[in-house]
């Protein structure tokens, strides 16, 4: 008897192991497939991460480059009307304005209420913004957020 016990023992293993060969092989494949996308899809995020930076880079170089539209600085005046005007213009809170400007809100609303003037170099900033739309602003406070989070 021990050798019928023995031999139906070996049959139940060697079947065991067929199945479980034919179970593991198609998992392999899977796997296998799984690897080659994901390795294609890790180098399509690559290239679109560079095709990003180099995007960002073309649009702050626009953006800069633009045809300076503003008056020279010791024709440029400051009302303090003028800028609330703007600022309700572009559609902007004081503290994304004061980005825009490079000054804190708190200065924005000295300026609004006549309380402050803005020094020459806060001057020529302000006249700078005067020629642009909501559309680039927008897009410049977006730089300027993008740039604060990598540094």
């Amino acid at each position: 008897m021990p050798n019928l016990a023995t031999a139906l023992k070996d049959e139940i293993c060697r079947l065991a192991r067929k199945e479980i060969k034919s179970q593991v092989g198609t998992t392999k494949k899977a796997v296998s497939q799984y690897r080659h996308e994901i390795a294609a899809l890790k180098r399509q995020v690559q290239e679109q991460e560079k095709r990003i930076a180099f995007l960002e880079a073309q649009e702050r170089k626009r953006l800069d480059e633009q045809p300076s539209r503003r008056p020279a600085l010791d024709k440029a005046r400051f009302s303090a009307r003028s800028v609330k005007a703007q600022r309700d213009r572009l559609g902007l809170s004081a503290l994304d304005y004061g980005r825009l400007v490079g000054v804190s809100a708190k200065s924005i609303y000295d300026w609004e209420q006549g309380t402050t003037r803005p020094r020459s170099a806060q001057r020529a900033a302000l006249s700078a913004l005067r020629g642009i739309g909501k559309r680039e602003a927008m897009a410049k406070l977006e730089l300027l957020e993008n740039g604060k989070r990598r540094a």
